[in-house]
């Protein structure tokens, strides 16, 4: 007879495993950032510092965003990620590089943030069925 784990450990494991894919995913939105920005700041692959940069962020965070999605749902977490992605870059491409952000930029980019907030609430997670492939 096999000690079988308890329904409240197994839901606990599941939890943690949903909160690490997570963390996953918002570090692969932040290297997304990363890769938006530098690759401007590449200018066509031109500067070289700026250059080495786009290979680095463009793989970290593809890497990292299939990790997440071992576990989470390929529709949510790609649309987090593009959202994390995309809001970041135009608001540290305004920060660095001067671009406008103006009002009606702003409330869409609110917009998306906020979509991409109710994502994360709404969950995403496979669960077991995506962590025992």
């Amino acid at each position: 007879m096999s000690a079988q784990p308890e329904a409240p450990v197994i839901a606990e494991e599941k939890a943690q495993t949903s909160r690490r894919a997570w963390g996953i995913l918002l570090f692969a939105g932040v290297c997304e950032i990363a890769f938006a920005v530098s690759t401007d700041g590449s200018r066509g692959f031109t500067n070289l510092p700026w250059s080495i940069a786009t290979v680095i962020a463009a793989a970290a965070t593809i890497f990292t965003l299939s990790l997440a999605l071992r576990t989470i749902d390929v529709g949510v977490g790609y649309a987090v990620w593009t959202g994390i992605g995309a809001s970041g870059a135009a608001i540290f491409g305004a920060i660095i590089f001067g671009e406008s952000l103006g009002p009606l930029r702003i409330l869409f980019l609110a917009v998306i943030i906020a979509g991409v907030i109710s994502l994360k609430l709404t969950g995403g997670s496979t669960g077991s069925a995506k962590a025992d492939d």
